[in-house]
């Protein structure tokens, strides 16, 4: 039987906007695939990011010139070869993974001969501001066990320490977006370490990081930017300790599942987290996520609406999809 595929735009309103070291937004952009095989029907969403080049425009279009192959019987393993990772490719694979679940009345996670997903605590994100106003989100968020903390370069002494002190028993982890240079960077990392931080997510801009194989890393430095397949894993090492693991990037959970594992095996702890999107978006990533060192897969809690059903959160603990929603 065929498969016919659609996509559709849609964009979700962000509860209070979201700002990182690159900008603000007010709206999660995301793309939306549906697969239809018979009375079957498979979702994946992808989020279409600027810093790689993605737009929503173009990463529709990229999506629409595999309809015909999905006509001819395109799988999972072709889909990895004809298309380059990335937020298009997500979105197709996720819902390829959605659709064979039906297909075989099973779970994902039973197609992968792995347990079901158990809740996750995920990272709860604060934007970076200034240091009243970081402060002022962190004390309202005090009482969620982990939180993701954006920086921006210059001030983030400041302002790690005044969410430090409004939030004095969360755990910290950090994400500096490539903000930091050689000239900050010693100073950021004593006022992380100072803070109790646990991980620095991509201090340096990718391509230029290679300090950070001269220097002690005081606090795990974690590749985001600097990773986004498991084949660029083997040249990380020196300079990392931690991967950021998003479908976004590795095109879909199948490559994710791979790059968890051989992360792992290279003994990189490991992160798996998200870009801004829907319950939809990250439900695969509840799948890769099981087993990791940090979770962050907060994006339906920063934004005004979610799409329904979503999935369920006790707090941050992250429950596992319903089968209404994906897999």
């Amino acid at each position: 039987m065929t498969i016919e595929l659609t996509v559709v735009a849609e964009s979700w309103p962000i509860e209070g906007g979201f700002t990182i070291s690159r900008g603000s937004r007010t709206h999660a952009d995301v793309v939306v695939v549906t697969l239809r095989e018979g009375t079957r029907i498979g979702h994946g969403e992808c989020v279409p990011y600027a810093r790689y080049g993605e737009t929503v425009s173009g990463v529709i279009a990229d999506i629409e010139t595999m309809a015909k192959e999905f006509a001819h019987g395109l799988d999972r393993a072709g889909l990895q070869m004809a298309m380059p990772a990335g937020a298009a490719r997500n979105a197709l694979d996720c819902a390829l993974w959605d659709i064979e679940a039906k297909r075989a009345g099973k779970s994902v996670s039973a197609l992968l001969g792995r347990a079901e997903p158990s809740p996750l605590v995920t990272a709860f994100t604060i934007s970076v501001g200034t240091p009243e106003k970081m402060a002022s989100d962190a004390e309202k968020a005090k009482a969620r066990p982990l939180l993701k903390v954006k920086l921006a370069g210059e001030g983030d002494p400041e302002r790690i320490a005044a969410v430090r002190s409004a939030a004095p028993q969360a755990r910290l982890i950090v994400d500096a977006n490539e903000a930091w240079t050689a000239q900050t960077f010693e100073k950021n990392l004593a006022a992380c370490a100072s803070a109790g931080v646990e991980l620095i997510e991509q201090p340096l801009p990718a391509g230029d990081d290679f300090l950070l194989s001269r220097v002690e890393r005081i606090v795990p430095i974690c590749a985001d930017e600097s990773a986004h397949t498991s084949a660029e894993l083997g040249e990380l090492k020196e300079r990392y300790d931690a991967v950021n693991v998003k479908l976004d990037k590795t095109g879909g959970l199948t490559e994710a599942l791979v790059m968890v594992d051989e992360a792992k095996a290279r003994s990189f702890k490991v992160m798996v987290g998200c870009m801004l999107g829907t319950s939809l978006a990250m439900a695969p990533g509840v799948i890769a996520a099981q087993g990791a060192d940090f979770v962050d897969l907060d994006a339906p809690l920063l934004l005004s609406s979610d799409r329904t059903p979503g999935l369920s959160f006790e707090g941050s603990t992250l429950m596992p999809p319903l089968r209404e929603l994906w897999g």
